[in-house]
């Protein structure tokens, strides 16, 4: 009788035992944009304090926002391709070409918002030449998306003749679609909410995750691998074009020499930086936009402050490799506490 009733139950401590098990850090581990969030806060508490009135302003807001929102969006696209172990370098030129091919449509009497969907749609088309090329033929994604970046770089300069040309104005389309000075973030934020809920919610997501994580395992469980990765590609090419028009929209003009390898590569550092594993097979698209935020918040910052330009590329490395070493040692972590 004793012995039944000093016998403990299942799931039962002892007072001052503490927790039978680390659900609690365990579960912080489990949430991929904590440690980004956390040091995307502190970048901003220190630049505030340190960075003079002029950073706590609407227009300097305004302006870290135009830095974040084409990185966030071609960067939303860089996760999926990143999540399934490849990466997209024309992304950044196909950014570049897509505003001359809106103005190929409107200049042959395409309406201007049937001239946006049909540069978009060829955006996305580019991206899924790339992933045909890839999955086809066997060619690294990084040698194909490279060669199609040269040539949408030739064909960007031959198109425009090498001279910017100014974007349509004083209609709804041109208004709603980066000519209002916050419709650029706010469609930031409504594609990495898209994509993100596409990612973690679906099948689809699912099966790209599945697809970078074990091919092999996915491709033996029924999921079209080479499938799942050219739908990536194409969604990664149509939210650069669509990103493209965005920016070229707000300036009022659309610049040959816009976007390229800088904008391809701040995506993916955003990416990387954000918690997506450059070998495939985990990735958040929330954490891709902390990422570009905090870029974001750094550039301005260091704009502010007058430290140099220079010094911003040196911090961006760093910040590089200590997100790649910082998702390898937590993904440990979560491993072991998992196990527990």
């Amino acid at each position: 009788m004793t012995d039944a009733l000093t016998r403990k139950s299942p799931g039962r401590t002892e007072p001052g035992a503490g927790p039978a098990r680390p659900g609690f850090w365990l579960g912080l581990l489990r949430v991929k944009e904590l440690s980004i969030l956390l040091v995307t806060i502190a970048a901003a508490i220190y630049f505030s304090l340190t960075s003079g009135p002029g950073f706590a302003t609407s227009d300097n807001y305004h302006t870290i926002a135009q830095y974040v929102a084409p990185w966030a969006i071609v960067g939303a696209g860089e996760v999926l391709v990143l999540i399934c172990g490849q990466i997209d370098l024309s992304a950044g030129f196909v950014f570049t070409l897509s505003p001359f091919v809106l103005m190929l449509f409107y200049n042959n009497g395409f309406p201007l918002f049937l001239a946006l969907i049909g540069s978009v749609v060829v955006s996305a088309l580019i991206g899924m030449v790339n992933g045909l090329i890839h999955t086809i033929f066997g060619l690294s994604a990084f040698i194909t998306t490279l060669g199609m970046a040269f040539l949408l770089w030739g064909l960007s300069l031959i198109i425009s003749g090498g001279s910017p040309v100014s974007a349509p104005t004083g209609n709804w389309v041109s208004s709603t679609f980066g000519g209002w000075g916050w419709s650029e973030f706010l469609w930031a934020l409504v594609v990495v909410a898209v994509v993100q809920t596409v990612l973690s919610t679906t099948r689809f997501g699912i099966a790209t995750q599945a697809t970078g994580g074990n091919p092999v395992g996915a491709a033996e469980s029924g999921i079209r691998t080479g499938r799942v990765k050219v739908i990536c590609f194409a969604i990664t090419g149509g939210l650069a074009g669509f990103a493209g028009i965005l920016q070229g929209t707000r300036v009022g003009s659309y610049d040959p020499t816009n976007g390229g390898f800088n904008t391809m590569f701040y995506a993916v550092a955003a990416a990387v930086i954000g918690g997506t594993a450059l070998l495939g097979g985990s990735g958040t698209v929330i954490g891709a936009f902390l990422g570009a935020l905090l870029l974001g918040l750094v550039y301005d910052g260091f704009n502010l402050t007058g430290i140099s330009a220079n010094a911003f590329y040196m911090v961006l490395g760093c910040a590089i490799l200590i997100a790649a070493l910082l998702n390898v040692y937590v993904s440990v972590i979560r491993k072991r506490l998992g196990r527990q």
